[in-house]
């Protein structure tokens, strides 16, 4: 057998991102040809995905891109095993590859993106067979758990992430695009991302869950020994109180508590001479 060169395995290297002594093993076993050591490399990736399969992917990033005209965006989450794998610069280059094309083709769901190749720098392989590369690479089952791309015709849509990347939120607004207006469609993605709404308005909060809001409140007056006659007015109380908790326009502002953010919203609109209505948002936390 030929010995293999040092420049062999780095060329090897440099094609996969593979540890050296994969590549120089992987050499060693196709008789020192390229080509056939890249296919070796994405088997042993795809036989580990194989076995990792069921293995609990909990840790991770999201990641949030906007496009330069801010009428487009794309939210993800990408999974693996562990904090430090999630942490380091093959995962987090992989996650943004990922968002970026999803973002560029305007790709709408995990299903749709399988097929994509992430160009050059992945061996244009689809996102399927990149993740099981990576899964090779990096010794940790990877898992694209969710993906929403939002565009908007006429409005605008902003993005936030939380330092650390594991929350993150996309917004879409009706408004004039500015300077003015894309930071504040981005204070309006950071509102979400904090404050974890599940609505824009009061009237779309799916009944059954004021109805089981109302049944615990209820339960609750009667176990403290309100009076029957009280009880409907403290349920009709607290039943308040939770649309201010998950109603996003009725949440307390995150930037000034003593203001709503439908009241932030009416200013904004009168200081600027624009309208402004926020259409839908979408919240991913790690894990969910």
């Amino acid at each position: 057998m030929s010995q293999i060169s040092a420049k062999a395995v780095k060329e090897l290297r440099d094609k996969t991102g593979v540890g050296m002594m994969d590549c120089k093993k992987a050499l060693d076993e196709t008789g020192g040809d390229m080509q056939k050591a890249v296919e070796y490399l994405r088997k042993k990736g795809a036989a580990l995905a194989a076995k990792r399969a069921e293995r609990e992917a909990g840790e991770g990033v999201i990641v949030v891109k906007i496009n330069d005209a801010a009428d487009a965006g794309v939210i993800i989450e990408l999974n693996c095993e562990t904090d430090f794998v999630a942490r380091g610069n093959d995962f987090t280059g992989f996650a943004d590859a990922i968002a970026g094309v999803a973002l560029e083709k305007g790709i709408d769901s995990v299903e749709n993106m399988m097929g994509v190749s992430l160009g050059d720098n992945y061996g244009e392989e689809p996102v399927e067979d990149a993740i099981k590369t990576m899964t090779g690479k990096l010794g940790e089952k990877i898992e694209l758990k969710r993906l929403c791309y939002t565009k908007t015709e006429g409005g605008l849509v902003a993005g936030y992430v939380h330092p650390g990347s594991k929350l993150g939120a996309m917004v879409e607004l009706s408004a004039e695009k500015s300077a003015e207006s894309v930071v504040f469609a981005r204070d309006i993605a950071m509102q979400v991302a904090a404050s974890a709404p599940i609505v824009v308005h009061r009237s779309v909060v799916p009944a059954e869950y004021i109805e089981k809001e109302k049944e615990i409140y209820r339960q609750q007056a009667l176990s403290q020994g309100k009076p029957e006659q009280f009880v409907d007015k403290i349920t009709t109380g607290r039943l308040e109180k939770y649309y201010q908790e998950v109603v996003l326009l009725e949440q307390a502002f995150i930037k000034d508590s003593n203001a709503k953010v439908q009241g932030v919203l009416d200013d904004f609109a009168k200081q600027h001479n624009m309208q402004v209505t926020v259409n839908s948002f979408i919240r991913y936390q790690l894990g969910e």
